[in-house]
């Protein structure tokens, strides 16, 4: 059973900050001024536009009474998320049409993430060469799994 910080490990220290101010019931834009910060650059960090810095997130800890480097920790395996992200490999995209994608942007899709649905998709509806491609990218042994769960259901 994966622990409390493994559950939200990559998210955005931000979104966390959020929750916890929801919870104690704590106006976002009174917050922002007892620690000293303009409220835009805590909305900005709360919608994960912005990174953490160290500086803030202390200030942020001691008043919601959270560990001391907690924010900053969950800063930088964000940052390695969206690093990882950057340099995910992709399918050959130019063998593949966005018209089988139409419901999400085609340049923003997860391949990883969303593996299963792409190789359902593809091969519900998909070309023999968008297939191949898939079957390329993903692997014979992914995808012929994934489809075996697909005809379980």
């Amino acid at each position: 059973m994966k622990t409390t910080f493994e559950i939200i490990k990559g998210v955005h220290p931000g979104k966390i900050v959020e929750r916890e101010l929801l919870k104690k019931n704590i106006n976002k834009r009174q917050f922002a001024i007892s620690i000293g910060e303009h409220p835009q650059t805590l909305g900005a960090i709360l919608k994960g536009t912005r990174r953490m810095n160290v500086e803030l997130s202390l200030k942020i800890e001691e008043k919601l009474q959270l560990e001391e480097g907690f924010l900053m920790t969950l800063q930088v395996y964000f940052d390695i998320k969206q690093a990882k992200k950057k340099n995910q490999q992709k399918p050959d995209i130019s063998k593949l049409s966005k018209v089988l994608f139409w419901d999400t942007t085609f340049d923003k899709i997860d391949w990883e993430l969303m593996k299963v649905a792409v190789i359902k998709r593809v091969f519900s509806r998909g070309t023999e060469e968008e297939k191949e491609e898939i079957t390329r990218f993903y692997g014979k042994e992914v995808v012929d799994k994934i489809k075996l769960l697909k005809h379980q259901l």
